[in-house]
C-alpha cells in the first residue's frame, strides 16, 4: 500500500514493498524468557489486539505484553527507505504503528489490512502469503516474518508477477545485520 490506503498499486511498476512483521523480526518473542537478545530493551505493551485475547478480563486485569525491541532498527530500516516503501505486515495492524513505531523511531506506516477471519492459506501456505500477493499488485517486494517456508515461495512465484524476496527471520533473534545486508542486496539487484 503506498501513501496511507488503496492497494499495493502497481502491476509490476513502482518502487519495491518492505513487508515488515512484528513478532518475529522486531520482537523476538521465542528467545528464552530469562534471556533478552543482546541489543533489545524491554517494554510491557497492552495492544487492544492483546486485550481482545484476555475475554472476560476488564482491561486493567491483563497483564501488559513483554515486547522486545532493538532501537537500532528503526535507523536500519528508515535507511532502507530509499529503496522500498516501508509497509506493516503484521496482525498488530494500526497498533504497530501506536506501539512499535514511536520506539524504533519510526513514522507512521500503511498498514496491510487483513480480513478479520485468518484462516490458512492454500496448499498449507502462511494465511498472510495471498492477502500480501494481492497487495503488492505486481510491485516487486521483500517480506520479513518469521512463519515463511517454501510452499511461500513457491505460492508467491506462481502468482506474483514481480520479484519477491519472502525471508524468514528466527523468531528466536530477530533481525540481525545479515538480514538487513539481504535486503539491500535484494534491493539492489531490482
Amino acid at each position: 500500500m503506498s501513501g496511507g490506503g488503496g492497494g499495493g498499486g502497481g502491476g509490476g511498476t513502482g518502487r519495491a514493498l518492505l513487508y515488515l512483521d512484528v513478532d518475529g523480526p522486531l520482537n523476538p518473542y521465542a528467545a528464552r524468557p530469562e534471556h533478552r537478545p543482546e541489543g533489545y530493551t524491554t517494554h510491557r505493551m497492552k495492544p487492544d489486539g492483546w486485550i481482545a485475547q484476555h475475554p472476560g478480563l476488564p482491561p486493567s486485569a491483563v497483564k501488559p505484553l513483554r515486547v522486545w525491541l532493538n532501537p537500532d532498527h528503526g535507523p536500519a530500516l528508515l535507511a532502507l527507505a530509499d529503496r522500498y516503501d516501508l509497509v506493516w505486515a503484521t496482525t498488530w495492524r494500526q497498533e504497530a504503528n501506536t506501539y512499535i513505531a514511536p520506539v524504533l523511531g519510526l513514522p507512521a506506516l500503511p498498514v496491510v489490512d487483513w480480513p478479520t477471519t485468518l484462516t490458512p492459506g492454500p496448499n498449507g501456505t502462511f494465511w498472510k502469503t495471498r492477502h500480501l500477493v494481492t497487495h503488492a499488485d505486481g510491485r516487486p517486494f521483500a517480506w520479513l516474518d518469521d512463519e515463511l517456508d517454501d510452499r511461500d515461495r513457491q505460492f508467491v512465484a506462481a502468482h506474483h508477477d514481480g520479484p519477491a524476496l519472502l525471508h524468514r527471520v528466527d523468531p528466536r533473534l530477530g533481525l540481525r545485520e545479515a538480514d538487513f545486508a539481504e535486503l539491500a542486496a535484494f534491493a539492489r539487484g531490482l
